[in-house]
């Protein structure tokens, strides 16, 4: 086994014998056969684009793939076997289609005509193909590096541009780079350049897809407004909605309308409740129950109904919960109830409902506690003349940007000690898991604007560089000479996309933690810090004094 693609690898290294996410070896093989089989499906399709033979379900079958190799998201061997052989068939059946067109006979390499042996074990055929994207250049080690950079950040960009193909957004170009980089990762004669300039052109595709998935959420669903959200339970029946799919969560809210089931969020479906026409439409949408991902064993043991994973992070469930625990999508776990979708990609929920209606629901109402959510771009950016009037009057001092993924890994208390020292003249923006370090600490006002606001989910990345560009924009600067840092913790690969995004366009002394990435060699990491200054996290003392300095 070998998987270095998130933050939490043993020894801060790889992972060798078991995945830290708790990732099998054999599952971890499947994978790696399912991403060469992908590689090999890359080049016929482009050829079939050429063509104009239509790929659009080749294109969205290839991203929700890459979206189940990505950290917690499927630990479920027999779905990667099914991947795999779809796979297999789209591509020979998109040979068929070039072949009739042109007709002529094509000829393809290795790779394209690569067979899985479907009556031995996958596994060990995975084994065998999981490395092959080592480059035979002379800088083969920093080559390896930026292709795994550049593989990683597909799978991000990819699982953002599900979500918007889910809500009827798409864009063809995203879908060709996406193919063009997995079929570039069989190249063997690319500079180190070419493939800086590879992982550059991913953050690009990737802001395309963030953007999309802005639109469809915002169309759909209406802009995220200042919204007060409960975090403590009430008395009643209850079912908990955890991931990140918007769609999936409206989907339950429709098939639980006059059930007797209140629904709650958890993780990073917390934004949900600042997008008004949810809240509008359904009123026993309520509130949050529990933080972030890795707390869910303790979360979903307590929790008195079923539970529904919509997207990554899934841990590895805890017999205390299991026969109450849903996934859908491309999230899978061994033994673990699975609704599949129907043509419209909406699952019947009616198993999941049943089983909270059986179970006892909370019995008393907590005491009262809440956080407010709902500062995207449409807020914050609609009231950025009291923001300029507040920086010119010296009222505001500085922004920081502390966002990003939580993990379990230590050394993930620095955010919350961060913000906790915060000057009081200073705003606190902060997106994704990582703010349930510190999500409902009170940090008062700055005249009517709020110090800790929270832009939205990992998939709300888009809303915060909105915000920083509209900043830029009205202050007649560039980003760089903002009075804002990012303070940005990262875990998965959606955090990898995210972060070449920044780098795309142009966004320097981001300071990154806990760890910096395995994958990244310390020649391009040195690249990386010439060209950008992009560095570790110290101490919040000595990243607070060189941000205001």
């Amino acid at each position: 086994m070998f998987c270095e693609q998130c933050e939490q690898t043993a020894s801060g290294n790889g992972c060798h014998q078991w995945g830290a996410c708790g990732k099998s070896p054999e599952v971890n093989a499947v994978q790696d056969l399912l991403i060469y089989c992908l590689r090999g499906l890359a080049p016929v399709t482009i050829k079939a684009r050429e063509l104009g033979i239509s790929c659009h379900g080749v294109d969205v079958f290839t991203g929700e793939a890459l979206f189940a190799t990505m950290t917690n998201v499927n630990f479920e061997r027999k779905r990667f076997n099914i991947y795999i052989c779809q796979c297999i068939n789209l591509r020979e059946e998109l040979k068929r289609s070039i072949e009739k067109i042109s007709n002529q006979s094509q000829s393809w390499s290795n790779i394209s005509n690569y067979r899985p042996d479907f009556s031995e074990s996958l596994a060990e055929q995975g084994r065998e193909k999981g490395l092959t994207i080592i480059s035979k250049s002379t800088n083969e080690v920093d080559i390896f590096s930026l292709k795994l950079t550049v593989l990683y950040g597909i799978k991000g960009a990819a699982s953002y541009n599900f979500h918007a193909q889910e809500l009827g957004q798409e864009d063809q170009k995203v879908y060709a780079f996406i193919q063009d980089a997995l079929a570039s990762l069989d190249r063997n004669d690319l500079s180190l350049e070419d493939w800086v300039n590879l992982a550059l052109k991913v953050g690009e595709i990737n802001l395309r897809s963030m953007e999309l998935l802005d639109i469809g959420h915002t169309s759909t669903y209406g802009h995220p407004a200042p919204t007060k959200v409960p975090l403590n339970p009430k008395q009643g029946k209850a079912i908990l909605v955890s991931g990140h799919d918007i769609k999936q969560l409206a989907a339950l809210l429709d098939q639980t309308v006059n059930k007797g089931l209140t629904v709650y969020t958890h993780g990073e479906l917390l934004p949900a409740h600042g997008y008004p026409i949810l809240k509008e439409k359904y009123s026993h949408f309520y509130g949050h129950y529990g933080t972030a991902w890795q707390n869910q064993t303790k979360d979903f043991s307590r929790f008195p109904g079923a539970i529904i994973v919509t997207t990554n992070c899934l841990m590895p469930p805890h017999e205390t919960y299991e026969d109450k625990l849903f996934t859908i999508g491309p999230v899978g776990y061994s033994g673990i109830n699975y609704l599949p979708s129907d043509d419209q990609g909406v699952p019947d929920y009616s198993l999941a409902i049943q089983t909270s209606l059986k179970m006892q629901g909370f019995t008393t109402d907590d005491e009262p506690r809440h956080v407010i959510v709902g500062f995207a771009h449409n807020t914050v950016l609609s009231v950025s003349d009291q923001v300029i009037e507040a920086v010119k009057q010296g009222k505001i001092r500085h922004f920081f940007l502390v966002g990003g993924c939580d993990g379990a890994k230590p050394g993930r208390t620095y955010y919350t000690e961060f913000v906790e020292k915060v000057p009081a003249d200073c705003i606190v923006l902060t997106l994704a898991c990582g703010k349930f370090r510190f999500f409902d600490k009170q940090l008062g006002v700055i005249g009517n604007l709020p110090r800790l606001m929270d832009v939205g989910q990992c998939n709300d990345a888009y809303s915060a560089i909105k915000i920083a560009l509209g900043l830029a924009d009205a202050f007649q600067v560039s980003v760089n000479n903002l009075p804002l840092s990012m303070i940005l913790s990262w875990y998965e690969q959606k955090a990898v996309a995210v972060l070449l995004t920044l780098l795309y366009l142009g966004i320097k002394d981001i300071r990154l933690g806990p760890t910096l990435p395995a994958f990244i060699t310390p020649n391009v990491l040195k690249l990386l810090s010439d060209t950008y200054n992009l560095q570790p996290i110290t101490t919040p003392e000595q990243d607070l004094v060189a941000c205001l300095s």
